[in-house]
């Protein structure tokens, strides 16, 4: 049964959402809306910490124009899959196969940021027969860097992650608002429905999801890439190093780039630039897509 849109006063305009059983796989929640009859399907793939919804919602209504449009909740985030498993970025991989099987869409054209990026790479790899082209946003072929710091705060995340499931769940809930609250102003109903967002999430997940990303390198592989690509660059951000993305770009043959004047936060925080490049990068690779199959 679909969700209605609006299910919190501080909610943007969202979607109808709803939850899709994936097999044995588990459940996880989609929005879903229909472009223009024929248009390629874009599947929409989040980063790191949020869900579908906090990370696309700026992008729902422009991308509809000339594509039907479906994003999903990554396991552990949001409403997504939730198991017992270690969280592993290829198992979001198979989750995307496993949804694109379930709603017959064909082949798609995953849209990753960030972390969405190595889900959409490895989906290319794992199952090239679902992947029309990919477009790959404020993201990367390898996040951690020589840094002993970085180095330690992404393997520091596996231990984390197991503390945190012997957290109640009342305390954890109130650790994550803490961290949050510093972040937003919690008068604002739109900060408020980040928030309920945000509390959806796994902790324990979450945290096995930082230490996955620490481990993604992609560099062996990635020249191997055969289907159109596009690379969003957020030239001012400060969690991928630009450098990181625009080395992304040129390892991938015949890539094209976008660049945004923005940070990491761009595709929410900045809508005016973020969207017109996210919508240069698909439909570049949408064009080439077609030269192909013409």
């Amino acid at each position: 049964m679909a969700e209605s849109p609006l299910n919190h006063p501080g909610a943007p305009w969202l979607p109808p959402g709803r939850k899709v059983k994936l097999g044995r796989r588990g459940t996880t929640f989609i929005r879903q809306l229909d472009g223009p009859a024929g248009a390629p399907t874009v599947l929409l793939l989040h980063g790191w910490t949020v869900d579908a919804d906090v990370n696309w919602f700026q992008c729902y209504r422009s991308l509809s124009q000339r594509f039907n449009v479906v994003a999903m909740d990554h396991r552990g985030h949001g409403r997504g899959i939730r198991s017992i498993r270690p969280f592993r970025l290829e198992d979001c991989a198979d989750d995307v196969a496993a949804l694109v099987h379930e709603l017959g869409t064909g082949p798609v054209i995953p849209v990753g940021y960030s972390m969405g990026g190595p889900i959409a790479q490895l989906t290319w790899r794992r199952h090239p027969d679902i992947v029309d082209g990919l477009v790959l946003c404020a993201t990367s072929r390898k996040f951690a860097s020589r840094d002993p710091r970085t180095r330690l705060l992404f393997g520091s995340m596996l231990g984390l992650s197991a503390g945190a499931r012997l957290v109640p769940a009342a305390l954890r809930r109130q650790l994550m608002d803490q961290v949050m609250g510093r972040r937003l102003n919690d008068a604002d109903p739109f900060a408020q429905w980040v928030m309920t967002e945000v509390r959806r999430n796994d902790m324990s997940a979450v945290l096995q999801a930082g230490y996955s990303i620490g481990s993604f390198d992609s560099r062996a592989w990635l020249p191997e890439i055969d289907v159109p690509a596009a690379v969003v660059v957020t030239e001012l951000d400060r969690l991928v190093n630009p450098r990181y993305q625009r080395d992304l770009a040129a390892a991938i043959p015949g890539a094209t780039m976008h660049p945004v004047r923005g940070d990491h936060g761009a595709c929410v925080m900045n809508p005016r630039q973020f969207v017109p490049a996210l919508m240069s990068a698909c439909d570049s690779v949408a064009s080439r897509v077609r030269s192909r199959v013409g």
